[in-house]
């Protein structure tokens, strides 16, 4: 490890620490100037989609005497910086890299003082060259030149793009309240952060929105939004509850968001600390990818804009918690460094689990929870990171499967550790300690030893500082002359060992005895004596640790397990020990059972798992799947029925799938129909594609696109152009390569260009830089497809679209 010494501009050594990777050590941004209030007017040039702007600056030295001030301001023209002294703008001097700005002020200040700056400025988002999503902010359609969508501005902050669209100290131990004054087309509605306190109507036709935010918050959760949106009240606790549709949409409004003020009422409850801030606006923009946590203001993208139909396809919904529960983990007390991510979005992620433990039941908590932990396990290319990561190398890196998926399994794992009383006074000790300030992982830990009185340094050590999981190795022995029941455990993985608390039950004659154990290193050996042989010993009983297992149980032990054990893991492990050996007949037994699951998730998941080559798989689950194809209660699960009766060839049920396809009011049922049809006589599923082509959405919608990229044409092309360049649409990413076989085989040169330019806004929207070669295959499939119906001109496009993706890629990995 290499020290490198320097000076900072008091004269005060500083440590800079790199690594023997060359990389520096990540510390939160040192302090010098603190950020006390902000006060914007800004006003919009939609055609050269720019920002004027006046800034307003209170600022105080954090302790040392300061004469500079260095501010973060993107990509600006700053056409005046002054100080504010005794009402005069007296003007400074001041040097600009067009990132930052290092202002010279006009004397010495002390900590006791503050000063207010004036910057009037231009800012130029859109011509910043940077990731799609660094713009700070964004016009969309601001011309109105693209029909069928709205023109709109909106901005995202995380982590430090707001400094795009006017000069702060863009850091996230930075917090000041702040005013935000925007003038804009009188048509339109604005939102920010606060209150609307203002607003004053001018002669020209425009009007001036005034917001103010008197609770102080990051820099980075600071937003504005404009455009032709219907708001929908609501309200919790007398605070305004609002929802921000675009007008088509907004009658559905409370199916979407309705939950919310329920939502407030459990968190609150739980942390004991009610919702802080003056009110809750969530607003759909479009162009947008994801959710971000504004402080007060929410924003989706537009995808969440649903029809009752589209709603009732969804297994629940558990997105929009994760931005409320930001309100308190994030907003209210903020991560004081990138490096300590995991306080803002792994306490985000287990807002999810809660919610959904608390409104939909266990199974679906489980589901969630499984589901996010196999996204972690699945990529092996995040193990080596920890959770806190002070040697990332861009502060986007922070954003992944370990902060987000594994972060809030390891929240999960300390809530069943400490139980939930322990772990909510934790909370509630860590929010109100912090409260409209920041903090690191070290103040968690610090309150949840106070709450609890326990010692959790292992606890943080190994799962917030250290990297991996446990690949645990469990088998059994029975020893029938001492009546003992032995557990042996092992740690397989590289690298650290782990100490795991765990609940081992032990079912003999229909009886349930919970041990608590602690594995404390890398080999243990568990023993129980029992006055009989058990039927089923259950290792990590609550199914709570994060870790990858490789459990010698028997199957007739997973037979057990299904039946007895309630937990959605107790089954859905059952299911995959069946699913690997199919031609036993009690993993026959399993499956078959498995598909009359009470709950639907596992329905699916065994529906998914038969095997279609096997028949005595085929006989027995054949009367089952044809009572869930026409009569589950869930949508999905139903849809699943239908494909797997055509997965498994069980033949003679197209007049259920076409009754499916006429009188579901469900997409996803309608379109497990249409694909089902096409499989077994395509020329119908084309003629019914047409028939259905209004008004699809969802599954429908892929179903159609699916038949139109295998058979259609030029007659099909708008209709799956359109929607795979639909910014919102789901198909984008999975469909490509389908798309670009219908692109290489268009009869108009225009169409095929379209779609070329198509695959380069959803690789530039996506950021899917890494798979570069990929698309690049994918476009010059399309040009070797192209030539050979000599359209030279679509050939020449295509080699320009992989030109510019080639250098946009390598200003990304700059």
């Amino acid at each position: 490890m290499k020290i490198q010494l320097r000076y900072n501009l008091f004269g005060i050594l500083i440590f800079i620490t790199l690594n023997s990777a060359g990389q520096i050590y990540r510390s939160a941004a040192s302090k010098v100037n603190d950020l006390v209030h902000t006060r914007l007017y800004l006003h919009f040039n939609y055609s050269k989609c720019y920002v004027y702007g006046k800034a307003w600056l209170t600022i105080k030295p954090h302790f040392y005497p300061v004469d500079t001030l260095t501010l973060d301001a993107k990509g600006m023209d700053l056409e005046n910086i002054s100080i504010l002294e005794k009402g005069h703008l007296i003007p400074l001097k001041f040097s600009y890299d067009s990132s930052t700005v290092s202002i010279r002020l006009n004397r010495l200040y002390h900590r006791n003082e503050t000063y207010i700056i004036y910057i009037g400025y231009t800012a130029k988002p859109n011509s910043l060259k940077v990731n799609n999503d660094a713009h700070g902010m964004y016009f969309i359609n601001p011309t109105g030149s693209e029909k069928g969508k709205p023109t709109q501005i909106w901005t995202t902050g995380e982590p430090d793009y707001n400094s795009a669209w006017f000069p702060t100290i863009d850091q996230p131990n930075q917090k000041c309240t702040d005013e935000i004054s925007l003038t804009v087309p009188a048509q339109y509605i604005t939102l920010s952060n606060g209150q609307l306190a203002m607003q004053t109507k001018h002669p020209d036709g425009t009007r001036t929105d005034t917001w103010k935010m008197k609770l102080p918050q990051a820099p980075y959760l600071f937003m504005v939004a404009v455009g032709n949106f219907q708001i929908v009240r609501d309200n919790w606790h007398g605070k305004d509850v609002d929802y921000y549709m675009e007008p088509q949409y907004a009658a559905n409004a409370k199916r979407i968001f309705g939950y919310t003020p329920e939502a407030m009422t459990f968190f609150s409850k739980i942390l004991g600390v009610d919702f802080p801030w003056n009110k809750y606006a969530q607003i759909r923009v479009r162009g947008f990818n994801g959710g971000m946590e504004n402080t007060t203001a929410t924003e989706f993208n537009e995808d969440g804009q649903s029809s009752p139909r589209e709603l009732a396809d969804l297994p629940y919904q558990s997105g929009n918690v994760h931005e409320l529960f930001h309100q308190w983990f994030g907003d209210y007390v903020t991560c004081e460094s990138w490096s300590n991510l995991a306080l803002n979005e792994s306490f985000a992620d287990l807002g999810e689990i809660l919610w959904a433990e608390y409104k939909y039941g266990p199974d679906v908590a489980d589901e969630h929870m499984y589901q996010g932990e196999q996204g972690y396990l699945n990529n092996p290319e995040r193990w080596q990171e920890n959770l806190v990561r002070f040697d990332y190398t861009k502060k986007q890196d922070m954003f992944d499967g370990v902060t987000y998926q594994k972060g809030g399994r390891i929240l999960n794992m300390l809530r069943h550790y400490l139980g939930n009383a322990a772990f909510y006074k934790g909370l509630h000790i860590y929010l109100t300690a912090h409260a409209f300030g920041n903090a690191d992982a070290e103040q968690l830990r610090l309150a949840m030893e106070d709450a609890s009185g326990l010692d959790l340094n292992w606890f943080f050590n190994q799962w917030f500082y250290g990297s991996g999981h446990p690949v645990l190795d469990i088998t059994y022995r029975w020893d029938n002359a001492t009546r003992t029941q032995s557990i042996f455990l092992k740690q397989t993985q590289a690298g650290q060992t782990f100490t795991l608390p765990m609940a081992v039950d032990i079912y003999v004659n229909g009886r349930k005895i919970r041990h608590q154990v602690r594995m404390n290193s890398r080999s243990d050996t568990l023993t129980f004596h029992v006055p009989e042989k058990s039927d089923l010993v259950n290792v990590d009983a609550e199914k709570v640790l994060l870790a990858k297992k490789n459990d010698h149980k028997t199957l007739s032990e997973f037979a057990f397990q299904q039946t007895h054990a309630a937990l959605y893991v107790d089954r859905s492990e059952a299911i995959d020990a069946a699913a690997a050996n199919q031609t036993d007949s009690i993993a026959q037994h399993i499956l078959v059972k498995a598909l009359n699951d009470p709950y639907y998730g596992l329905r699916i998941k065994a529906m998914q798992s038969l095997d279609p080559v096997n028949q005595n798989i085929k006989t027995a689950a054949a009367p089952v799947l044809l009572r869930l194809a026409t009569k589950d209660t869930s949508n999905l699960a139903r849809a699943e029925a239908i494909l797997t009766l055509v997965k498994l060839k069980i033949s003679g049920h197209n007049d259920v799938f076409k009754q499916a396809l006429v009188y579901s009011t469900s997409f996803a049922v309608q379109g497990a129909a249409l694909n089902a049809i096409e499989l077994t006589d395509p020329k119908d599923a084309f003629t019914l594609a047409k028939k259905y082509e209004k008004g699809s959405k969802g599954k429908l919608r892929d179903a159609i696109v699916t038949i139109y990229c295998q058979s259609g044409g030029d007659a099909e092309w708008p209709y799956v152009y359109h929607t795979f360049a639909d910014p919102a649409s789901p198909l984008q990413y999975t469909f490509t390569g389908r798309f670009a076989s219908l692109a290489g085989t268009v009869t108009n040169p225009v169409f095929a260009q379209q779609g070329i330019q198509a695959i380069e806004d959803l690789v530039i929207q996506l950021r899917k830089y890494d798979k570069l070669s990929v698309f690049i295959g994918v476009i010059n499939r399309v040009k070797v497809d192209r030539l050979k119906l000599n359209d030279n001109a679509s050939s020449a496009f295509a080699d320009q679209v992989i030109n510019r993706l080639k250098a946009l890629a390598m200003v990304s990995s700059k």
